[in-house]
């Protein structure tokens, strides 16, 4: 996903660009602005951070570009991991969309998911069926 800093930015086609030009597939794609219940849903695992607050807040405050990105095998969270670099952006590599662009950790322009489950919880957020 990319958050509403990418958006503001004008960010959103240089990721896409990259995860197009890597070889991944974008099978689905929405924008939209988030409300609270979507936002704390996606951030469920943070609910009793305290930091979530800010976390929802963030994600609600402007449009967001949501996608379904595929790959050839299993390895596609571990690229799209690395494609978007380490979560601090004192540690994210350069060449990484947070290496390259990210200049605060709070906003740091784009979320993926780490797993087959997690995957599958927030495409059910975003993409609901029917």
């Amino acid at each position: 996903m990319c958050k509403p800093d990418a958006v503001e930015r004008r960010l959103v086609g240089e990721i896409i660009s990259r995860i197009e030009r890597k070889g991944l597939q974008i099978t689905s794609l929405n924008q939209r602005v988030p409300d609270r219940a979507l936002a704390e849903a996606h951030y469920a695992e943070h609910s009793d951070k305290p930091f979530f607050g800010e976390l929802v807040d963030f994600l609600t405050r402007g449009p967001v570009v949501a996608m379904v990105v595929e790959g050839p095998d299993d390895n596609t969270f571990s690229l799209m991991r690395t494609m978007i670099g380490k979560t601090s952006v004192d540690d994210a590599e350069p060449g990484s969309i947070r290496g390259d662009f990210a200049t605060q950790t709070n906003e740091n322009l784009v979320h993926g998911s780490d797993s087959h489950e997690a995957a599958e919880r927030e495409i059910a957020l975003w993409f609901p069926a029917g």
